[in-house]
């Protein structure tokens, strides 16, 4: 499947080096690839020379080609990444950040809630788009490893409008290992899901560690 991974971060450099590795023809965009290149950053740099294949382009070469966009830069940049992206109509894009609001501190407040999401946000911008919600729910690591938690024995969700979409989305993190992936509904329900990260951020600091998930129990 051809993949567009927009953004360099964390989330980024997992999710565009695991779906390489799973054989999927992967590209990462970015608002400026000479920037990124030039970057001092040691930890990309040898992210870039593990995995050669994910070619950095930016936002907009990244998508063109893709079937599948991945929303995985900041989550208050999203609609600007996007944007950079676009157009965007008849292809799956899959939203895994979060809008959150740092200014005062931890634990962040969130930027968008209770009465819209990120999500729904990504998917009026774009209404020819096919918008996903998944994966905000756990650390960049876990989202393409969950088997570093409890042998993968917990529980992802997805919400969008479109059926088909989120059946690609379902498969794309059951290739990562996921065992249960819960349907929540359309793409109105990613505000329950965001609005898990201030539990999420208070579970972190307790247990001293991001490597942790929850399991719905039926």
């Amino acid at each position: 499947m051809r993949i567009g991974v927009l953004g360099t971060g964390t989330a980024g450099q997992a999710l565009a080096g695991r779906l390489s590795e799973l054989g999927h023809d992967v590209r990462m965009g970015t608002r400026d690839v000479a920037k990124s290149l030039a970057r001092p950053d040691e930890a990309f740099v040898a992210w870039r020379g593990e995995h050669p294949a994910v070619e950095l382009e930016t936002f907009a070469a990244a998508a063109v080609r893709a079937e599948v966009v991945v929303n995985a830069g900041n989550g208050n940049a999203a609609l600007d990444i996007l944007a950079a992206a676009a157009p965007l109509d008849g292809k799956i894009v899959l939203d895994v950040a979060n809008a959150l609001d740092a200014s005062s501190g931890f634990p962040p407040a969130m930027s968008v809630k209770d009465t819209d999401s990120l999500g729904e946000q990504i998917q009026r911008a774009h209404p020819g788009a096919r918008v996903v919600k998944a994966l905000n729910t756990v650390a960049a690591h876990v989202m393409v490893h969950p088997d570093l938690v409890a042998g993968a024995d917990h529980t992802v969700f997805v919400s969008g409008n479109d059926g088909e979409a989120k059946a690609v989305v379902a498969g794309l993190l059951e290739q990562f290992g996921h065992t249960d992936v819960v349907d929540l509904g359309d793409i109105t329900t990613a505000r329950g899901a965001e609005m898990y990260l201030p539990l999420w951020l208070r579970l972190m600091q307790s247990l001293g560690t991001a490597t942790f998930n929850i399991k719905v129990v039926r």
